[in-house]
């Protein structure tokens, strides 16, 4: 079944490529199977993450970003635009709500867009768990150009970051008082920064403890993307070191307001200029490499953990589990005897 899906989606038929990516989603024998096959021709489309704080516009300003990519006015051809909404897990069915195709009909029957909507199933960090296979499924099928939007986390959702060659941060005016600008996490993985909805009053403001914190979050001459990596929490930083503070990226401030389409090409120009800077410095490379090195510990992390607990004997893990919730031990001591029963095996 995955050579046969394999062949269609990258033949461009759309009902094959929904129907793999639902396989790649549930993690099924076939879909891992297809993204095997697929890798080989992954590796082309420009990657742009959409993020921020609920309530931010980020699913207006995709749709925005997305008309412009697909109808652009300087004379460039239309690109193929794949689109990943990270929604909410419904709490009833366990399925994303769809809430994010409300604000995106605009692209409804646009052979030249696709778009996918996900649950994060409770992972954490703004994105679901097979957000990346789903990226590379739709770079193989020939999107150019894929947007992912976030479900809207919060400060910590810095996932994004290792995913996207481009993060685009949202803010909107009267989110929170100027410390809440400054904090770090979220801030400091931004490529772009947008202040949409900027004809709320406040946004000189906003706009301006943005600035103050760009400059406390960005070190000169390092090109770097501090990364929370979940659950397991440890800094990612890119090995490509600027020579200068010369050609260092200085992410733009810009407004919108996505809702009337105002400040959209100079987001899309940003956007442009971001992809030129990458690929003219290397920088391209490294976060390619960042960002597949990333997941290939993920995936070792939870294949390892699968045969852990497969070759562990029955009822050894829950025994101590049992343990641990009647505070007979602690949780060193249960890794210690976990470990201990393992070797013997």
């Amino acid at each position: 079944m995955a050579n046969v899906l394999v062949d269609a989606v990258l033949a461009g038929e759309r009902l094959a490529l929904a129907r793999l990516l639902t396989q790649v989603e549930n993690d099924t024998p076939t879909g891992r199977n297809a993204l095997d096959e697929l890798f080989s021709h992954t590796g082309k489309a420009h990657l742009i993450g959409i993020t921020g704080a609920p309530g931010t516009g980020k699913s207006t300003l995709v749709n925005q970003i997305a008309r412009i990519f697909r109808h652009p006015d300087n004379g460039a051809p239309p690109r193929q635009v794949g689109i990943i909404a990270v929604d909410p897990t419904s709490p009833f069915t366990g399925g994303a709500i769809l809430g994010d195709r409300v604000r995106m009909r605009d692209l409804a029957g646009d052979p030249g867009v696709f778009i996918r909507s996900m649950a994060t199933h409770g992972a954490l960090g703004g994105l679901a768990r097979a957000t990346s296979g789903i990226a590379q499924v739709m770079d193989a099928a020939g999107f150019d150009t894929i947007l992912i939007e976030t479900v809207g986390a919060g400060q910590q959702e810095v996932e994004i970051a290792r995913l996207a060659h481009t993060t685009i941060v949202l803010e909107v005016p009267g989110l929170g008082d100027d410390i809440q600008a400054i904090k770090a996490g979220i801030m400091e993985i931004a490529d772009i920064l947008v202040i949409n909805k900027a004809d709320r009053p406040g946004v000189e403001n906003t706009e301006r403890s943005i600035r103050a914190a760009l400059e406390l979050a960005r070190p000169e001459g390092l090109a770097s993307i501090p990364c929370g990596r979940g659950s397991r929490g440890y800094q990612m930083t890119t090995q490509f070191t600027l020579q200068s503070h010369q050609e260092a990226w200085t992410p733009p401030v810009l407004r919108s307001i996505a809702i009337e389409n105002h400040g959209i090409q100079e987001i899309v120009k940003a956007i442009q200029d971001h992809r030129s800077y990458l690929e003219e410095t290397g920088e391209w490379a490294n976060r390619e490499h960042t960002r597949l090195q990333a997941e290939l510990e993920d995936r070792l992390h939870v294949m390892l953990v699968e045969k852990w607990n497969a070759q562990l004997p029955d009822g050894l893990y829950n025994g101590i589990l049992t343990r641990l919730f009647d505070r007979q031990c602690s949780p060193n001591q249960a890794i210690a005897a976990l470990t201990q029963s393992r070797e013997k095996v």
